[in-house]
């Protein structure tokens, strides 16, 4: 008996320290975010989209403008 106590025990512990690690993953995240958002700086997942210095095209990133002479 005392073996699947000390069993479920280890088993509890090892749940009550997955659930801190995700909370201060997500804390971290959240605090990252807060700075990124003070900075103006655009976060993936934002409703922001892409970043504005690239194009969001493929084809006109790799389209050179010429120059008629």
């Amino acid at each position: 008996m005392a073996a699947k106590k000390k069993q479920q025990t280890h088993a509890k512990r090892a749940r009550e320290l997955a659930v801190k690690e995700r909370r201060e993953r997500k804390r971290a995240k959240k605090a990252e975010r807060a700075l990124a958002a003070e900075g103006g700086i655009p976060m993936d997942g934002d409703e922001s989209g892409a970043s504005p210095e690239l194009p969001e095209d493929e084809s006109e990133a790799a389209v050179a403008p010429v120059e008629a002479t």
